[in-house]
């Protein structure tokens, strides 16, 4: 009778073995393999939020199949204390493995709600944008200058979220004044900030940022940015150019960097002045001339007057004589703006061409010439141009 029940115990000991083997072979895969979601979602940690908290919330939203699944798979790998807060994008068809990865792996949020700080050529304005997962795009939500007062407070609370993405761009051509007047009111950095960095000396970049992140900090990693990407060109540039540091190199991918209508002209126009110093003409770029007048510091506001072009006496009282390159020869004793990465290239790898003048064509970019004649052609043009929009614009 005892060994009747002895094997009839061994045997259910056996089967369920067999079935708890079974059942976690289908945990297993039910883990690793591809989940059950359809449609991209952006889900959000909250800070202090548990595992039963996201497999919930996973589970409403079609991500995982089971709860219990995707928590028993967190311990068994060691992830179950390891959320980290933040608004992570989960794509159709991830695992629970892979879900667990986003959410414990932390670093900058994927998705949610992003504030940008945009320090443009003519404008600083704040943008706040929100990813649809659906389509993975962002959707602008407010639009404004960082002169704004006050600012709205729907923009205010999408902003103080503790996962929302921070990002400061800068563009391209911007002067390094403009840079450190936009971050030192920006009121999510902290730390006061040094004087207005050497001209040139910033990278037009983005960069992501933590709320709170010291100004001067960030400052230096913009800067050592520029130092890389300018040490890089020095290192590849053409030979036989007629630069004599890294430093002339800067000052001349600014000039490029204020006239080229776009990354595909800056080659070309690169070329033009190489053309020039071969040929000792000077430069004659208005952009010069306002740089020397407002050392970068607003918008020059106002037509270019023969005045200006000439040196008048105010403009040799204050210095400003010295950047204006229809008055001196060769290049300016600095940068006028922060050239991007593109302009540092051209500089020091112009295209070979016969130009010696450009103008603009009324398309965004320029008509080049390597004749006086053919240059004065294509000014007439542009006068045109410009009269037609005049009338349109009268209309």
């Amino acid at each position: 009778m005892m060994k009747h029940v002895a094997a009839n115990a061994l045997t259910l000991l056996i089967v369920g073995l067999l079935m708890l083997g079974a059942l976690l072979g289908i945990g297993q895969r039910a883990f690793v393999g591809p989940g059950p979601l359809e449609q991209a979602i952006c889900l959000r940690v909250e800070p202090g939020a548990n595992l039963r908290t996201v497999a919930r919330s996973l589970e409403e939203q079609g991500a995982i199949a089971s709860g219990m699944i995707f928590r028993v798979g967190a311990q068994q790998t060691d992830r179950a204390g390891r959320l980290r807060f933040g608004s992570y994008l989960i794509e159709p068809g991830t695992s629970m493995d892979d879900i667990l990865d986003i959410v414990t792996r932390g670093g900058a949020s994927t998705c949610g709600t992003e504030v940008l700080l945009r320090i443009g050529v003519t404008r600083v304005a704040y943008l706040l944008r929100e990813l649809d997962p659906a389509t993975n795009r962002l959707e602008e939500r407010f639009n404004l200058t960082q002169d704004t007062d006050p600012l709205p407070e729907e923009f205010l609370a999408y902003a103080s979220q503790p996962d929302t993405r921070l990002r400061v761009t800068i563009a391209e051509g911007v002067t390094s004044w403009q840079v450190w007047d936009a971050l030192r009111r920006a009121e999510f950095l902290s730390g006061e900030l040094p004087d207005v960095p050497p001209e040139g000396s910033l990278a037009p970049d983005s960069y992501e940022i933590r709320r709170g992140q010291d100004r001067a900090a960030l400052i230096a990693e913009i800067q050592a940015r520029q130092s890389a990407i300018l040490s890089a060109a020095w290192e590849n540039r053409q030979e036989g150019l007629p630069l004599q540091s890294p430093e002339e190199a800067l000052i001349l991918a600014s000039i490029i960097e204020k006239e080229a209508g776009g990354p595909r002209e800056l080659a070309a126009v690169s070329s033009v002045f190489y053309n020039r110093m071969a040929q000792r003409m000077r430069f004659q770029m208005d952009a010069t001339i306002i740089y020397g007048i407002t050392r970068g510091e607003g918008q020059f506001g106002r037509p270019i007057t023969r005045s200006d072009i000439n040196g008048v006496t105010e403009q040799r009282r204050h210095g400003a004589i010295r950047y204006n390159t229809y008055q001196i020869d060769g290049l300016p004793p600095g940068p006028i703006g922060n050239p991007g990465r593109a302009a540092i290239e051209a500089a020091l790898n112009p295209d070979q061409t016969p130009y010696l003048y450009f103008v603009a064509d009324g398309t965004g970019g320029h008509a080049f010439a390597a004749t006086l004649a053919e240059h004065n052609r294509n000014v007439a043009r542009w006068r045109e141009v410009e009269a037609e929009m005049r009338r349109q614009q009268a209309q």
